[in-house]
């Protein structure tokens, strides 16, 4: 019995489809889950890096050194996982009264954002893809009842 030259002329054929389609399917998947930890590990640095910021800002003995703290803070926070601090933009804002942040029962409310490069993708495309995500976490801490008591 013979074999018909239909079957016999698409031997191989299969290993070559699984290696396009593979490829073609698992490169977008690879990149799409390097993309996404980036963003999640800089979303962590960030909303820790606001959250100790305030901290450290409400318990500082003056604005000022408070000031000098919360960037301390902030390099530490963002250093730990791998996001460039030079790039961080950081608003400190107080309430009930904007120009006396360290007032008995008052608010400080910290905000750090930075911009995530995406991976392997170059700065020249700026202008028509976007090359970075913004990321921001914004944190409040109350001042103690007791400040300035001592």
């Amino acid at each position: 019995m013979r074999r018909s030259n239909r079957l016999s002329s698409e031997v191989g054929t299969a290993s070559l489809e699984f290696i396009v389609a593979g490829v073609l399917l698992l490169v977008p998947l690879v990149y799409l889950v390097v993309a996404l930890s980036v963003i999640q590990s800089a979303a962590l640095a960030v909303e820790g890096a606001a959250r100790q910021a305030a901290r450290v800002f409400v318990v500082a003995p003056t604005a000022e050194e408070g000031r000098a703290s919360v960037e301390t803070a902030v390099e530490f926070a963002l250093a730990d996982h791998g996001v460039d601090p030079s790039a961080v933009l950081v608003d400190i804002t107080c309430a009930p009264h904007p120009d006396a942040c360290h007032t008995r029962r008052g608010f400080v409310t910290v905000t750090v954002g930075v911009e995530v490069p995406l991976p392997l993708v170059p700065s020249a495309l700026g202008g028509t893809f976007p090359v970075a995500v913004p990321v921001e976490a914004r944190t409040t801490q109350q001042v103690s009842r007791f400040w300035g008591a001592g």
